[in-house]
């Protein structure tokens, strides 16, 4: 399991510029797809009023979306210098509990 927001000390000079043109393309898709995401969330929320029940589909996508928002934010808050993919990837994120 890799932490996600892990302090790096060495940052790169030419990736901070390379960074703000590739934040922007991932800011665009990242908007789409939260368009996208608004909508389902609002459909989903008909979906319980009206049934009592939530669609495993219209929920999936959500999580898709919090996932990949997830994903991307150590990067273009220039915590890494490592990039996402700009398509959204499968992400798994965990709590982990302290006992």
């Amino acid at each position: 399991m890799k932490q996600i927001f892990a302090y790096e000390e060495q940052a790169g000079r030419i990736e901070l510029f390379i960074r703000i043109v590739y934040s922007f393309v991932v800011g665009i898709v990242l908007m789409i797809y939260g368009f996208i995401a608004g909508i389902c969330m609002l459909i989903q929320f008909l979906v319980i009023l009206i049934l009592g029940r939530r669609s495993r589909s219209l929920s999936d996508f959500i999580q898709g979306y919090l996932e990949y928002y997830v994903h991307i934010l150590p990067y273009t808050s220039c915590m890494t210098d490592e990039r996402p993919g700009i398509l959204p990837s499968p992400v798994s994120i965990y709590e982990e509990e302290k006992v």
